[in-house]
């Protein structure tokens, strides 16, 4: 192996070693008897719930559901704070009429909604689906807003000297100069949408991995709990590296991106 294929290696490796180590002492301590199972359930424990779970469908039906509610949050959230950032960041009356009122409501926790929700929409999906919603929006608007401002206003005057229309103009000049501060928001807006999912799953579901912790809270079924927590952990993780692989792939020119790959 050469020098640069051990390093690539111990790249890969490294972020993976504190992780081992926390795994390695929770089992160890669990083993000797220091972790009561009713505090932390022991890693085998947990292991053998999960597949219980497994070989009864219970927790890929509540996996689905759970990923299903988040990312039709994402997608709608989403969506709405990318229109709203291309239009604040590219218009000057647009920003004037909207900024400042989308920032003002930036500041109520979205998660202080909830009294509110179920009693515009009850507790059925719509609920939760706009809980995650409103959780997503505000990271993709601001990044948005924050990429199309950011994009050199000399490389625009340049592309208007060069006779590009303002469809050219944004597909060829803006946009491009604006995707790393949007992808940031990607990602930010990811974790955002797993952190609400939990709360929203919380009102009155009969579905998905907080109803399953729900119902083995009551139950006293630690080992359970201890799976829907690891879960919303491998959910996100999981999320984490398909926005950082967009990122690879949308900006292969980016040095800091070149670098990950090393």
């Amino acid at each position: 192996m050469t020098k640069r294929g051990a390093l690539s290696w111990k790249a890969r490796l490294t972020p993976w070693l504190l992780p081992v180590a926390l795994l390695s002492t929770w089992y160890l301590l669990s083993r000797t008897g220091r972790l009561p199972d009713k505090i932390l359930p022991s890693p085998p424990s947990v292991v053998h719930a999960a597949w219980k779970l497994l070989r009864s469908g219970d927790l890929w039906r509540h996996v689905t559901v759970s990923t299903l509610r988040a990312f039709t949050g994402l997608a709608v959230g989403g969506s709405i704070g990318l229109t709203l950032g291309f239009l604040t960041g590219l218009s000057r009356t647009a920003n004037r009429l909207l900024d400042n009122s989308i920032q003002m409501v930036r500041t109520i926790p979205n998660l202080a909604l909830i009294p509110l929700v179920i009693v515009w929409f009850g507790i059925g999906e719509e609920a939760k689906i706009f809980l995650i919603a409103v959780g997503v929006f505000f990271p993709i608007y601001l990044n948005t807003y924050h990429g199309i401002r950011s994009v050199d206003t000399g490389l625009t005057e340049m592309g208007k000297v060069y006779g590009l229309s303002p469809i050219a103009l944004f597909a060829q000049v803006i946009l491009p100069g604006a995707i790393p501060s949007i992808l940031v928001g990607l990602r930010l807006a990811l974790g955002t949408m797993w952190v609400t999912l939990i709360a929203a799953e919380a009102i009155a579901s009969e579905s998905g991995i907080g109803y399953m912790t729900s119902q083995a809270r009551e139950f006293m079924q630690t080992d359970i709990v201890l799976v829907g927590t690891l879960l919303y952990a491998l959910l996100g993780k999981l999320a984490d590296v398909i926005s950082r692989a967009l990122e690879q792939q949308l900006l292969p020119w980016n040095r800091a991106y070149q670098l990950d790959r090393n």
